[in-house]
């Protein structure tokens, strides 16, 4: 393909096709990206130790999505780490992700989206919902995302008889939806980059409940657009679950905060603007 188009620049999506891209381009005069869009070192679980490491620093010029991604990488010692880095946090379609009214009345619905893999802790949100339940709080959580992990998940909810408050959906492929039949969102996840659950909810309207990992912190304002929360700090998930259940109108206020950051900060035309510019500054030129 790359022979045939002639393109100026070849951009890959996927970290695990970095160096496949950097390969591409030999005897050519395109100008090559490679992506990282995790924390850096979880971008390369399960590959070989020879290849991960050539997806690390090949291509030479890299797109980050996450700051604190970006941050591991200077300070790795590692002499597998590209040449020159880019930051371009994920964007989100606001028109696709709309903002949408917040039923007043009824048990609280929670979304939980991601695939269902050890990093992002849905054992967490179970151990919370148990919780809650004991409390005697109403409400219902919706899981979006399915993975290896379901099984043993499975077991984990029938375990802790919570059949009637955590469902576990599967893929879910109308996301906006989704999230329109939500209260607030949480997300639980040991390590990140830049969660498009996060942002989507909150391009939704809805409050956000998340640890705060990976570039959750610029994205959540505490107490303004949701809440952060300590990883591995059980009982303030638990406590910061509880408000929002309990307090609709505060949810209905940290979703219109959240949408006006979202329109603020996570739109695709950013998302193009700051790509073009990184391109710009590894040499390609816009005519």
């Amino acid at each position: 393909m790359v022979r045939q188009l002639k393109p100026e620049v070849v951009h890959s999506y996927s970290s695990h096709l970095n160096f496949v891209v950097q390969w591409s381009v030999r005897g050519t005069r395109g100008i090559v990206f490679g992506s990282t869009r995790s924390n850096f070192v979880l971008d390369w679980e399960g590959s070989s130790w020879c290849l991960s490491r050539l997806n690390a620093c090949w291509p030479r010029n890299q797109v980050f999505n996450s700051f604190q991604a970006a941050k591991s990488a200077y300070r790795s010692k590692s002499p597998f780490v590209p040449k020159q880095l880019f930051v371009v946090q994920n964007g989100v379609d606001l028109e696709h992700f709309r903002a949408c009214p917040l039923a007043s009345v009824g048990e609280a619905h929670i979304a939980g989206i991601g695939s269902l893999l050890p990093v992002k802790r849905w054992d967490r949100l179970l151990t919370a919902a148990s919780e809650l339940k004991r409390r005697n709080y109403e409400f219902l959580a919706q899981i979006a995302g399915d993975g290896p992990l379901r099984r043993s998940l499975d077991h984990q909810l029938r375990d802790g008889a919570l059949e009637d408050r955590v469902q576990f959906l599967g893929h879910v492929n109308n996301m906006p939806d989704f999230l329109s039949r939500a209260t607030f969102l949480v997300h639980s996840s040991d390590a990140e980059g830049c969660p498009h659950a996060v942002m989507e909810a909150m391009a939704c309207g809805r409050a956000v409940v998340a640890t705060n990992v990976g570039d959750v912190p610029s994205l959540v304002e505490d107490g303004k657009t949701g809440f952060l929360v300590d990883r591995g700090n059980d009982a303030m998930l638990v406590d910061r679950m509880a408000t929002l259940i309990g307090y609709r109108d505060l949810c209905r206020r940290m979703g219109e905060v959240g949408r006006a950051k979202a329109e603020r900060e996570f739109g695709l035309d950013r998302l193009v603007s700051e790509t073009l510019a990184a391109h710009e500054r590894a040499g390609w030129q816009r005519y």
